[in-house]
């Protein structure tokens, strides 16, 4: 027989068994598919000395290392745009005033709904911007209206009875915002934020469109390169696995932040003491103990 818990029914001996060969199955099929690409990189001559032969050389590496910080330069910027962007928008979507809740919520849906690189070549052509310039500009109009959103929904997740105990207490309403709604939201917002910002990390390559030296631009122009064979595929291979390391290094500080959050004091749940009788009121009589 086999027993259940609360949500599934747990496999019998056959199932475990067909769920054991379905697995093997799996890896074979993916063992396959990758001894498949790899066999077509050998057979089109990529791992050849004369497409990574530049990567050898001190000035292709300083191109390289000078994309790269151009691109966490871009991203640091618009990063911080973003989130000051995102929260003044979400603050007006939040108002009282219905003006002002109208032209935040006008703004954010505009914004949310251009495309980024409409907006980054707008910059860039219409305004005659920087490329770096025009590159942040678009990313904080688009990111900044996500994040308005992102932060309106966490704020409003939290139980409207915590804002309600505030305001009976006497605060104002910067104070209820500042003090009681954000720091619980900040919990339920964190991965949403961490996510558009990975969003906003990836993007910063679009800058390339605009001739930003960014480091997907280094990357293009070795790829480029009559005199190395057109090292395409051995640039991509470079280039893929920084984007996914810096995007993992990002999550990575953000469930950190998530942790020291969770051991902060301010945050932490305090122990209630157990309800005594306290003073009685006039005519009113102590109930009898046992």
């Amino acid at each position: 027989m086999t027993t259940t818990t609360a949500l599934y029914d747990i496999p019998g001996p056959r199932t475990r068994q067909r769920h054991r060969l379905y697995g093997i199955a799996s890896v074979l099929v993916i063992v396959a598919l990758i001894a498949w690409i790899v066999y077509l990189l050998f057979s089109t001559g990529q791992f050849t000395a004369a497409k990574w032969t530049p990567f050898t050389y001190k000035g292709i590496q300083e191109l390289l290392l000078t994309g790269l910080g151009n691109t966490l330069r871009a991203f640091g910027f618009a990063a911080v745009f973003s989130l000051a962007f995102g929260a003044v928008l979400a603050t007006g979507r939040l108002s009282a005033h219905r003006p002002l809740r109208w032209v935040s919520t006008l703004v954010v849906e505009f914004f949310r709904a251009m495309p980024v690189l409409v907006m980054i070549f707008f910059i860039y052509v219409a305004l005659k911007a920087e490329p770096l310039t025009a590159l942040v500009a678009g990313l904080t109009l688009y990111n900044g209206s996500v994040l308005a959103e992102v932060f309106r929904s966490g704020v409003k997740s939290v139980e409207s009875g915590q804002g309600e105990a505030a305001y009976a207490l006497g605060m104002r309403k910067t104070q209820v915002m500042m003090h009681v709604l954000v720091p619980q939201a900040v919990r339920a917002m964190l991965p949403a934020i961490i996510s558009q910002l990975v969003v906003a990390l990836k993007d910063t390559s679009l800058g390339y469109l605009i001739t930003y030296e960014e480091f997907l631009h280094a990357g293009k122009l070795i790829a480029s390169n009559l005199d190395y064979g057109l090292p395409f595929i051995p640039v991509v291979m470079i280039i893929s696995p920084i984007y996914i390391g810096m995007c993992m290094l990002l999550s990575w500080l953000a469930n950190w932040v998530a942790q020291r959050q969770r051991r902060n004091p301010k945050v932490e749940t305090a122990e209630v003491a157990p309800a005594e009788p306290g003073t009685l009121l006039p005519g009113a009589h102590r109930p009898p103990t046992a």
